[in-house]
């Protein structure tokens, strides 16, 4: 065996640097969607496609930039896609209007994509067995970091006005910081050999795009065009396009070829149910952030900063549950898993209830409780999730099975985005107040949490079962 590589652990900043530089960017975002909004004159569907186009192509290319990183190689594809994150936050900071500033947004999205799957692939290659436990759980303690620091920096530098430049700094602050990553990763990440044996499925690739974009396009479209007929085709198409993906994907197999979604995963019940189960998960949260931005400052004139000290609360108690985990390591999932769903659904109707009665001038500090217990199920629910979904996972397709696993967990953002952001948006659009839009839009949170609490007993930890042997 070969004596491990003397720069991994400066690698390993390397990565983590680069994987907090994405991670931030979701959360800083929604905070400056108002400055936005009136900054570039938006519209409120297109202030939806500020933060949904984003996760959109993000989900939309993790599984194919996943595997064309074991094509031509890892180090290559993470060089390329930090760089491309760089300039796609240039190009937003620069964008002169809001069509601009979306298209830019996917193309940030589009290299987040091609960074992200490569970083975990990489420190999975780099780390002995010994040391993989202790760097992997860096990877949460700077998630966790991530979701604390994102909504006050995003707020500090808006309430700087860095230059008179407003909301731009937001983007433009991972400028220098994607330079320094694309710099250090070129002279300490190991070289990563490519493995051009391997095939791309392109067409898996276009339909399993095309099924994405035919559900999220509509929700968020729908009430601008006033649901024409036309609208709910393209969602019966986004069905028809699911469909063929998954006989496509069994097609491939048939014929003894990669396969962009194994299908022994299709197949494994325990991954499915707790795919959708994540996807529920995750149309909850950044939905209701971007929900609660816009209330706090649009509602009730708070500003970027106090509107991001507003929320703190969740992400403290996301950090909070998240070192509770850690120490628990595999132990009690299911109770964790079951306890974690529990207060996101209790956190929610607190929350729902707590905005209903909610008056000028706004009292921040009754946001607190609700938001704290909110965050902190979704610390003890994420971790204990991915633990039970992946055990049943056979180790042979142990890294697609976290790749799809991570891009259905963007699928699930970019729709929550768009359902609650309809529910919102059609409250204010029909001269409903801004708690009247809150408190209708927190219904989608309360029941998908609600349904995760009765889904939780029938997702099981199994051994996953070794292929049988010639």
């Amino acid at each position: 065996m070969s004596a491990p590589d003397p720069r991994r652990w400066w690698a390993m900043a390397c990565l983590l640097l680069a994987n907090f530089m994405n991670l931030i960017d979701v959360t800083i975002v929604n905070v400056a969607l108002p400055s936005m909004e009136r900054g570039l004159g938006a519209t409120s569907s297109e202030i939806e496609w500020v933060s949904a186009i984003y996760v959109l192509c993000f989900a939309l290319g993790l599984l194919p930039f996943g595997r064309l990183g074991d094509i031509v190689g890892r180090k290559r594809m993470f060089l390329a896609g930090c760089g491309l994150f760089t300039l796609g936050s240039a190009l937003c900071g620069l964008a002169p209007d809001i069509g601009t500033l979306i298209a830019a947004r996917a193309f940030q999205g589009m290299g987040a994509a091609v960074m992200t799957p490569q970083v975990l692939a990489i420190a999975q290659v780099i780390f002995p067995p010994d040391e993989r436990g202790s760097a992997f759980s860096l990877f949460g303690v700077t998630a966790s970091l991530a979701s604390v620091s994102g909504p006050l920096i995003g707020g500090a530098l808006i309430f700087a006005d860095v230059w008179g430049l407003g909301w731009r700094p937001i983007f433009l602050v991972n400028v220098p910081i994607g330079i320094l990553a694309v710099i250090a990763g070129i002279r300490l990440i190991p070289p990563t050999p490519p493995n051009p044996a391997l095939r791309m499925d392109f067409v898996g690739v276009l339909v399993f795009g095309a099924a994405i974009i035919l559900m999220v396009f509509p929700l968020i479209e729908g009430r601008v065009y006033g649901w024409p007929w036309w609208i709910f085709a393209l969602m019966a198409g986004s069905v028809l396009a699911g469909a063929l993906f998954v006989w496509w994907q069994h097609r491939r197999a048939a014929g003894g070829h990669t396969q962009l979604l194994p299908v022994t995963l299709i197949g494994n019940r325990t991954y499915a149910l707790g795919v959708f189960v994540t996807m529920m998960l995750f149309s909850g949260i950044p939905g209701l952030f971007l929900i609660l931005a816009i209330f706090f400052q649009s509602g009730f004139g708070l500003t970027p900063l106090e509107s991001g000290l507003a929320t703190m609360p969740f992400p403290c108690g996301v950090l909070l549950a998240s070192f509770v985990s850690g120490r628990l390591g595999s132990r009690y999932l299911r109770p964790r898993l079951a306890t974690g769903a529990g207060l996101l659904a209790l956190g929610m109707a607190f929350l729902h209830f707590t905005i209903a009665r909610t008056v000028a001038p706004l009292d921040h500090w009754d946001f607190v409780p609700p938001l704290l217990v909110c965050g902190t199920g979704m610390g003890l629910t994420v971790a204990s999730l991915f633990q039970t979904i992946l055990a049943g996972v056979p180790p042979q397709d142990a890294g697609s099975g976290s790749g799809a696993l991570q891009a259905f967990q963007q699928v699930g953002a970019a729709l929550g985005i768009a359902l609650v952001g309809q529910i919102f948006f059609s409250t204010l659009d029909g001269q409903g107040s801004h708690v009247q839009a809150a408190t209708n839009a927190t219904w989608y949170q309360i029941a998908m949490f609600s349904v995760m609490v009765c889904l939780v007993p029938f997702l099981r930890k199994r051994q996953p079962q070794e292929p049988a042997r010639p």
